[in-house]
């Protein structure tokens, strides 16, 4: 028998399923593994992360096509790939990072209505046996203690990084 621990979820069997897109709605069900809140765009925890840490970085409008992207969240959402990377590099110290978008259904997005952007940190052996054969992932890391400890990482690379350019 596979057991699988998912504490998150009590809100979906308590309330049902989200009507609408769970990205627009997402920031306001799930406050807590809200990382970064930027002016176009923001950076959360995954749900259904594929390892620990895993974030998304997402726009606020609700778009499917990228060429639809103003330049100003392309810039956003790729600063914030940026500082990602570092916030996960400082906080687990991963070996590497899956980083991408699965635009539409036919490339894979679960949800190809809402744009979003993967960041995925590896470490070699990260798939083990449980995901080969058994069909389970095994995520150590509490996706709400993750998320506000990497609030305070954010927070200071971001200061780190206008104090930088003050100078």
């Amino acid at each position: 028998m596979k057991v699988k621990f998912a504490p998150w979820r009590r809100t979906y069997l308590e309330n049902g399923a989200v009507q609408g897109c769970v990205f627009c709605e997402g920031d306001s069900l799930n406050q807590e593994i809200v990382v970064y809140k930027g002016s176009t765009t923001f950076v959360t925890m995954n749900l259904y992360p594929y390892t620990s840490g895993h974030l998304m970085v997402i726009p606020y409008r609700h778009l499917s096509d990228f060429s639809e992207l103003s330049l100003e969240e392309k810039s956003e959402m790729f600063s914030l790939l940026d500082i990602s990377i570092k916030a996960l590099k400082e906080y687990l110290n991963p070996g590497g990072f899956n980083v991408g978008m699965n635009i539409g259904a036919a490339a894979g997005a679960g949800i190809a209505a809402h744009l979003h952007l993967h960041v995925v940190p590896r470490w070699n052996g990260d798939t083990n046996f449980m995901t080969t054969i058994g069909e389970v992932r095994v995520i150590p890391l509490d996706i709400q203690k993750a998320a506000a400890e990497l609030r305070i990482v954010f927070k200071n690379l971001l200061s780190g990084i206008q104090n930088q350019q003050q100078s």
